[in-house]
């Protein structure tokens, strides 16, 4: 598997390569030269397999040529070993549920498969790898909790003080070991850039060998396209899988990117949303032409606060630049705090279901879509994260229904510790280079 940057095609680098940069350093991000189109024999025979075995094939049709077929079978068994169920809301719609990993919340696929292609790699003999994320919410705990105990690696969290959950930060701030938190004082996009700033400064890269977390890194977002076959494959089973479309809560669009590699990969798909909060970037560039970044915004659907999302280079990239062909496959969404109450409210009192603010902005886009589409097409919209991470938002009667898990519980009783720090570069340099 070759990958070129987005900002240089002419680039060629091998899968471990990128895996451990990360980012190239003209500031791109790592695409695959070659997008492999999965046999159309096994996407009709698709509900006769399970998950794991879906994500093998799936993998191995991008990694084939990366290392043995036992070794990556063996790191999918690893970290592909919990559930993501359907379940059915009203008539022809679906919840896909992606909270049943250790952190309750998607970024599990990512982080643990990404922790484990790293370990494999990992010479004794190489120089310790420090794994820098920035989070918004629950990368950090997804990635705090795949790579706790990985030999040879140190993880650095930034996440944006003030602006994620208590129980998100606990994750992040109580495990020890190789794993460390910083809370930054400003938002998502600061932690970002900082990282960023980090794979740049090629003098610190001399120096220490940084890597990524986020789903910038290549490794991340391969195992996010498992779930979309598996929930194809799950619609099989149950007669469903006619004209198919995913809403799916937008921040870092990560998410969505892979579910539109998937696509590529010959996934059938109807329509893709991109359901957001008033981080709309990406929704103001499908209605008007035009790109346009803007400070983060605080949010219920703090996960989503992203104002320059780093992987709509990769969506652009996978369509050549051309904004008719994504206008093809992608609408955009944007739904406020208060809209998105009403959506949480609806989900409860008419399915008797409780959704976290991602998921509630993601059934409103499906149900906004179905208001300018009344043809005929089964609706699956994500859960991204479990509602007990967000207690605050919900209405007593509704949050009272929720069910807390027992590694929630256990995690109230720790203590948090971070390094607090201002949104200033050479602080963060200083930090990597003498805390160490």
């Amino acid at each position: 598997m070759k990958l070129y940057s987005t900002n240089n095609h002419r680039l060629s680098v091998d899968f471990e390569t990128a895996v451990f940069n990360s980012m190239p350093l003209d500031k791109g991000l790592f695409m695959p030269a070659h997008i492999p189109a999965l046999d159309p024999e096994f996407i009709a025979q698709i509900h006769e397999h399970t998950l794991p075995e879906i994500a093998f094939k799936v993998a191995s049709a991008l990694l084939a040529e990366v290392m043995p077929a036992d070794d990556l079978k063996q790191i999918i068994d690893e970290a592909i070993n919990f559930e993501a169920p359907l379940k059915t809301i009203g008539a022809n719609t679906y919840v896909l549920e992606l909270f049943h990993g250790p952190s309750l919340a998607f970024k599990d696929f990512g982080a643990r498969f990404m922790s484990r292609v790293m370990a494999y790699f990992l010479k004794d003999n190489q120089k310790i790898l420090d794994v820098l994320v920035a989070t918004s919410g629950d990368t950090g705990g997804a990635v705090a909790l795949g790579f706790l105990g990985v030999p040879n690696t140190r993880v650095t969290i930034l996440y944006p003080k003030g602006k994620v959950s208590e129980i998100q930060e606990l994750q992040l701030c109580t495990n020890g070991q190789n794993i460390h938190a910083i809370e930054v004082d400003g938002t998502f996009d600061d932690c970002q850039r900082l990282v960023k700033e980090a794979f740049a400064d090629e003098a610190l890269n001399d120096r220490l060998r940084l890597t990524s977390a986020n789903s910038i890194n290549i490794s991340r977002l391969i195992p996010q396209t498992f779930y979309y076959f598996n929930a194809y494959a799950e619609l099989k089973r149950l007669g469903k899988a006619g004209d198919v479309v995913f809403s799916v809560p937008s921040g870092n669009f990560g998410n969505i990117a892979a579910g539109l590699l998937a696509y590529k990969m010959g996934l059938p798909v109807k329509q893709f949303i991109a359901a957001t909060n008033v981080n709309d970037s990406v929704p103001r560039y499908l209605e008007t032409g035009v790109y346009e970044t803007r400070p983060s915004v605080q949010t219920y659907a703090n996960a989503m606060d992203v104002g320059a999302p780093s992987n709509w280079v990769r969506i652009m990239d996978l369509f050549d630049q051309d904004r008719d062909a994504i206008l093809n496959i992608l609408k955009g969404y944007r739904f406020t705090d208060e809209e998105t109450l009403v959506g949480i409210k609806a989900l409860d009192e008419q399915f008797g279901y409780v959704a976290c603010p991602h998921t509630a902005i993601a059934w409103l886009a499906f149900q906004k879509y179905g208001q300018e589409d009344s043809g005929k097409y089964t609706g699956v919209f994500l859960s991204t994260a479990h509602a007990c991470k967000f207690p605050d938002v919900f209405p007593e009667n509704i949050r009272m229904k929720i069910e807390i898990p027992e590694q929630v519980k256990s995690l109230l009783a720790k203590e948090k510790s971070a390094t607090a720090m201002k949104p200033d570069y050479e602080a963060f340099k200083n930090y990597l280079t003498t805390f160490y």
